[in-house]
C-alpha cells in the first residue's frame, strides 16, 4: 500500500480534516461496539445460566474471531480497498453484537452468543488493522502526530459504551434492544463517515503506479521482517501492559494492597485516565522529541509505576504507582502503529502483523497472569508484565521515525 506525497499535499485542508474526523469517528464506533458487550456480561451470563468457566469458553469466540480478523485484514485490504473493508468489517461486528443481544435475550441460545460473539471479534480484528492503516495515511497528509488521538477517541468509545451500558442495565433494557439499538447506530454511522476517508482515492488500496502489488506471500514474509518484528516487542509489552490493568489492576490493589473491592475500580478509573491524558498529550511530546526518547522515556515510567505497585505496601503511595503505568502505558501501542506504517508500500501487511502481535498480549495475557496470580499472587505475577515493558523500552530504536 502506497500513498502518493504530491496527491497528499495537493488535498485542500478541508479535506484533510475531515478524514481526519472520519477516522476518529471510526476509532470511537470500535470503541462503543466493545465496551456495549463488555458492560452486559454480567446480564449475559445471568441469562445464560453460565458458570464462570463457560462463560470463559464462551468469550473465547471473541478472541478466535479477532484472531481470524487481524489475520486476514490485509489481505481483505488488498482486494476491497480501505473503505469497503472498514464498512464491511463493522457491519459485521455490529451484526455479531445484535446477535449476541438476541441469543442472551433468549435463555438457553448460548450457540447464538458464541457466532455473535465471533463475527464481532473478527469484524472489529478486521476493522483494528483498517482503521490503524487509514489513521497512519491521515496522520501522514496531517504531517503531524495524531495516532495517539485517534487512540484516545476508541478509549472515549469505551467509556460512552460503558456509560450506555450502565443506563441499559439501571432501566433493565433487555440485551436484544440495548444491542441491536447500538448495532444500528454503529451501521449508519460508518456509512456516514466512510464517504471521507481518502486512503483508496489517493490509490494505496491497491497497487499503484510506481510500486508492486505486494502478494500474500510477501505480506506472510513480513512475519520473519526483524524491524516488523521489533515493532511487535514494543507493542506487545505495552499491550501487555494496557491489558494486564485492564483485567487485573482493580482485583490486584484489593489482594495486593486490602483496599475494598470500589477503591479497588475507583484505582482503576485513575488508570484509565492517565492512559487518556497520556495519549492526548503525547502528540504534543512525540512531535518535539521523536518516538525514540518517548518509548523510552514512556517505557521507564510504566516499569517505575510497576515496581511501586508491586514492592511498596502502601495503597496511595501505589496509587501513584498506577499513575506513572497508566501515562507510562499510553503510547506504546499507537506508536508502534504508526511505526509500522511508515513504509507505504507495506503499511498494511506491516500493520496487520504489529496488531496481530499486540492483541496477542491482550487475549492472551489475562489468563497467563491469571495462572500466575493463582501460584505467586496478582503482585508478584506482574513481575512478567515489568519484563516486557522494559523489553519494550530496549527494541524502542525500531520505531525511529523513517527520513
Amino acid at each position: 500500500m502506497s500513498v502518493d506525497a504530491q496527491a497528499v499535499s495537493a488535498l485542500p485542508r478541508a479535506t484533510v480534516v475531515a478524514w481526519r474526523n472520519a477516522v476518529f469517528a471510526v476509532f470511537a464506533i470500535n470503541g462503543v461496539a466493545l465496551a456495549t458487550w463488555m458492560s452486559r456480561v454480567p446480564a449475559v451470563r445471568d441469562s445464560l445460566g453460565a458458570t464462570t468457566a463457560e462463560m470463559g469458553w464462551i468469550v473465547f469466540a471473541i478472541a478466535a474471531g479477532s484472531i481470524v480478523g487481524l489475520t486476514s485484514a490485509s489481505h481483505l485490504l488488498a482486494w476491497a480497498g480501505s473503505r469497503r473493508t472498514i464498512a464491511g468489517s463493522v457491519i459485521v461486528g455490529a451484526a455479531g453484537l445484535a446477535i449476541v443481544g438476541l441469543g442472551a435475550s433468549a435463555a438457553g441460545h448460548g450457540a447464538l452468543v458464541v457466532l455473535g460473539l465471533a463475527l464481532l471479534g473478527g469484524g472489529m480484528g478486521m476493522c483494528d488493522v483498517a482503521m490503524n492503516v487509514e489513521g497512519a495515511a491521515a496522520e501522514r497528509a496531517l504531517g503531524r502526530t495524531v495516532m495517539p488521538l485517534f487512540h484516545a477517541a476508541f478509549s472515549g468509545g469505551t467509556i460512552a459504551g460503558a456509560g450506555l451500558g450502565a443506563l441499559a442495565e439501571w432501566g433493565d433494557l433487555s440485551t436484544a434492544a440495548h444491542f441491536g439499538a447500538v448495532a444500528v447506530l454503529s451501521m449508519v454511522a460508518v456509512v456516514l463517515s466512510v464517504r471521507f476517508l481518502h486512503l483508496d482515492a489517493l490509490g494505496a488500496a491497491t497497487a499503484s503506479s510506481d510500486e508492486p502489488h505486494l502478494g500474500w506471500r510477501d505480506r506472510l514474509g513480513l512475519w520473519t521482517d526483524r524491524g516488523t518484528l521489533l515493532i511487535g516487542l514494543i507493542v506487545l509489552g505495552m499491550a501487555f501492559a494496557e491489558g494486564s490493568a485492564n483485567d487485573w489492576l482493580a482485583l490486584a490493589m484489593v489482594d495486593g494492597h486490602s483496599v475494598d473491592n470500589s477503591t479497588g475500580a475507583v484505582i482503576y478509573g485513575v488508570f484509565v485516565t492517565a492512559m487518556t491524558v497520556g495519549r492526548i498529550g503525547g502528540v504534543f511530546v512525540l512531535d518535539r522529541f521523536g518516538r525514540v526518547p518517548v518509548l523510552r522515556a514512556t517505557t521507564a515510567l510504566a516499569v517505575a509505576g510497576l515496581l511501586i505497585v508491586i514492592f511498596v505496601p502502601s495503597a496511595a503511595v501505589a496509587t501513584v504507582g498506577v499513575v506513572l503505568w497508566g501515562l507510562g502505558a499510553s503510547l506504546g501501542f499507537p506508536v508502534g502503529m504508526s511505526a509500522a506504517a511508515d513504509d507505504s508500500r507495506t503499511a498494511t501487511a506491516r500493520v496487520s502483523v504489529v496488531a496481530t502481535i499486540g492483541y496477542f498480549a491482550f487475549l492472551v495475557g489475562p489468563p497467563v497472569l491469571g495462572f500466575l496470580g493463582d501460584a505467586v499472587g496478582l503482585l508478584r505475577a506482574l513481575l512478567l508484565v515489568l519484563a516486557l515493558v522494559a523489553l519494550a523500552g530496549l527494541a524502542s530504536p525500531a520505531a525511529r521515525e523513517r527520513s
